[in-house]
């Protein structure tokens, strides 16, 4: 029952993992297809980016807080769940083409701060007790993510990390405004 409740992030995770074993056995060559910035091949690392992976620790370093941040976003039903995920996804990606440093940018990380930022945004915006108490446990859990989002490692994308924050935020700002436009009067 509750693995049916949580089957889009398991799908999501399960995916990232197949391509993760996939691009073990080649050699991790699948990482030229991460975000490039400003190149027109690193165009399709926008929507590839989440599920590619620098190696077997970077991929289970995320794998956790994408589980359980992604679940707390799937409390708010499978359409919000996917609504955030591929809009933080592509979002986030898009300003890392054009802001980040030239380098290949893969991960989950942006995702995973993308969700950070939409559970807190949401609680500020709808100031629901659930929003809230979902906002405690994740400040709780994993406030020191925040940490991620400042240059203190150079072969980390804190760029990744600071842009799905961003885009988490959005996300939420983006529905309430396109969500009060469409309230009758």
């Amino acid at each position: 029952m509750i693995a049916n409740k949580l089957q889009p992030v398991l799908v999501l995770v399960a995916l990232i993992w197949i391509v993760e074993i996939v691009n073990l056995f080649i050699g991790h060559r699948l990482v030229s297809f991460g975000i490039l910035p400003r190149s027109f091949t690193g165009l399709i690392g926008i929507p590839l980016a989440p599920l590619l992976h620098s190696g077997f620790w970077h991929t289970a370093s995320n794998t956790v807080p994408l589980l359980i941040l992604g679940a707390l976003t799937l409390a708010g039903g499978k359409r919000r769940f996917w609504e955030t995920t591929v809009t933080v996804t592509l979002l986030s990606g898009a300003l890392v083409w054009v802001f980040a440093r030239e380098a290949y940018h893969v991960g989950a990380s942006g995702l995973v701060f993308g969700y950070f930022g939409a559970i807190l945004a949401r609680a500020i915006i709808e100031r629901s007790i659930t929003t809230i108490a979902i906002a405690i446990v994740t400040v709780m859990t994993y406030g020191g993510l925040l940490w991620g989002i400042l240059p203190l490692r150079s072969y980390v994308s804190f760029e990744g990390h600071l842009f799905g924050l961003i885009a988490g935020i959005v996300v939420v700002w983006l529905d309430r405004k396109f969500s009060k436009s469409q309230t009758p009067r």
